[in-house]
């Protein structure tokens, strides 16, 4: 698709290449180095707040962006995450009246008849929208947040001249081939198209509620469905403090240890079991509540991440915790999109150094973020693409990492993924097990024996016409007769368990007088014949099949 660049962004255009050629000059980002250890420098923290307050003046998209570089240790020096991060919380508050329009007109109703009491003032004003408390006529205290006027169509064109510029980038600089921009951009594009529409935030809250409805110190709010629409989202109050700003007495007042454990494993759940987890949990989206639990908000940014990644990155977590060089590099080969100057000898070397140091660091220095961060960027300089899934985790892990240095800074991520692992293999296996997989694996044995006479008539009209072509050498006729009438009772087996555990599924679902453990008597039998046959193929295989295969190769 060829590339045009639109007269009418002409001006955005010129804000954007600006802004970029004015602070890559900056001698703090030209040198920046991030396996050096962070030294005071005034002139780097200067530059730092200048970028944040660019950004800010660029409008929202931009803020979003500047909260999404914040958390990027591994591309940026800590002055810059330091001036970033306060895009956070820190942004102009839209005036009441505003606030009081957009309500009225989104729910249909008076602000004074719908709510008992609203407070005038915010308790948060972000890029997208503003928060504020009220409670509403049974006394139920909510969080209200309002979408800013016009935030929505600025964003979409200033998407439209990202996308274009990025791709712009990608065809024409060595960089964005080995980064490939585009993906990126067009992943933050669907990030942020989401996080306007707080439909989709309130589908959030209530998927995630479910999910980590085990953890008794996790909590996550609750919306109203009939005070809620694409621009205002009501939700349950979480009534607590921004874990950011605990000062070291509140901080001795709780159990860090429990409360960063639960929510690390709370995560590990999330990226691992569920393939749904909330993207962006800094320290001013988890709120440590009055009743001494963590609350998770502002799920307007998550991440999904299909089951067969799921499994891959389990593989790629539990190699980085045992510090298995070799593995990890393995893993992230699988990962990614091989590119010519993909150097698969110095990409396995410099995987197995970062996790090496990692491994011999001390706890307290263990960010296990910045280390799935950094084997992203040398796999784009050894010419492998990354996926962008793997960019949204090591958000997710560094923004925890700096959650666990203020809850608990002597908290071992290495040690709670392998303490967590049999736990994780465990759910993945209940859920391959419940109805839903039982009934796919079903599914697939039907379509395996209603496809089996075919393919068994193909086999035998090719022997019938004597174009089937056995490649052996040194045929031994009685030992392959052996093998061929091994091979049919297996077979005939097989099918008769699928027979067996198909016509039992069947019957499960008919209700009969005659119950066995609450189920058809008939089916549980069935059950029971195929589970027996079922053991008896498996020992069969292994005291008869294996054995001559020792004595073969003796």
């Amino acid at each position: 698709m060829a590339l045009s660049l639109k007269l009418a962004h002409v001006p955005r255009y010129k804000s954007i290449a600006t802004l970029l050629v004015k602070h890559w000059r900056a001698e703090g980002l030209k040198n920046f180095d991030p396996t050096a250890p962070a030294e005071d420098d005034p002139a780097m923290a200067a530059d730092a707040h200048q970028l944040a307050d660019d950004l800010e003046s660029m409008g929202p998209t931009f803020i979003k962006l500047g909260q999404l570089l914040s958390t990027r240790a591994d591309l940026l020096p800590p002055a810059y995450l330091d001036a970033l991060s306060r895009l956070q919380d820190n942004v102009e508050p839209i005036p009441f009246e505003t606030i009081e329009a957009a309500v009225t007109e989104e729910i249909g109703a008076r602000m004074s008849n719908a709510f008992q009491w609203f407070n005038s003032s915010p308790a948060a004003s972000a890029s997208l929208g503003q928060v504020h408390h009220a409670s509403l006529r049974d006394g139920r205290r909510v969080a209200v947040k309002v979408q800013r006027p016009g935030v929505r169509e600025r964003v979409v064109e200033d998407m439209a001249v990202i996308e274009e510029l990025a791709e712009f980038v990608d065809r024409h600089t060595e960089v964005g081939r080995s980064f490939g921009f585009g993906g990126m951009v067009e992943e933050f594009r669907r990030s942020i198209t989401a996080e306007l529409d707080y439909r989709i935030e309130a589908d959030n809250l209530r998927v995630l509620g479910a999910n980590v409805a085990q953890y008794d110190r996790i909590v996550v709010p609750q919306p109203v469905n009939d005070y809620s629409t694409s621009r205002v989202l009501t939700m349950d109050l979480v009534d607590g403090r921004n874990v950011g700003l605990l000062g070291p007495l509140a901080r001795q007042e709780i159990d860090g240890q429990q409360l960063i454990s639960q929510l690390f494993d709370c995560y590990l759940d999330q990226i691992l079991v569920d393939g749904f987890f909330h993207a962006d949990p800094h320290p001013g989206n988890i709120l440590l509540t009055t009743d001494g639990r963590l609350g998770l908000i502002d799920l307007g940014m998550v991440g999904r991440i299909s089951p067969e990644l799921r499994d891959v990155l389990l593989r790629l977590l539990v190699a980085i915790s045992d510090g298995n060089g070799t593995e990890v590099a393995k893993v992230m080969a699988g990962l990614g999109k091989e590119r010519e100057t993909w150097d698969p000898a110095r990409f396995e070397r410099s995987i197995s150094v970062v996790v090496h140091q990692q491994r011999h660091n001390g706890i307290g220095q263990m960010d296990s973020g910045r280390v799935v961060g950094e084997l992203a960027r040398i796999a784009a300089d050894c010419g492998l693409r990354p996926p962008v899934e793997l960019t949204m985790l090591s958000k997710a892990l560094l923004n925890l990492d700096q959650v666990a240095a203020m809850l608990d800074p002597d908290f071992d991520p290495n040690a709670a993924v392998r303490e967590h692992v049999g736990e994780i293999v465990t759910k993945k296996m209940l859920r391959s097990a419940s109805p839903a997989g039982l009934l796919a694996a079903a599914m697939d044995t039907k379509e395996f024996v209603e496809r089996l006479p075919s393919r068994v008539n193909k086999v035998m009209d090719a022997l019938a016409e004597g174009q089937l072509t056995l490649n052996i050498q040194g045929i031994d006729e009685k030992e392959l007769m052996r093998g061929i009438q091994k091979l049919a009772n297996r077979v005939t087996t097989g099918l008769v368990i699928a027979a067996l555990i198909i016509g039992a599924a069947m019957l499960m679902r008919i209700d009969t007088e005659s119950k066995l453990f609450g189920y058809p008597s008939v089916a549980i039998v069935c059950f029971f014949v195929a589970a027996l046959a079922g053991v008896w193929l498996i020992l069969s295989s292994v005291l008869h099949d294996l054995p001559q295969r020792r004595r073969r190769r003796r």
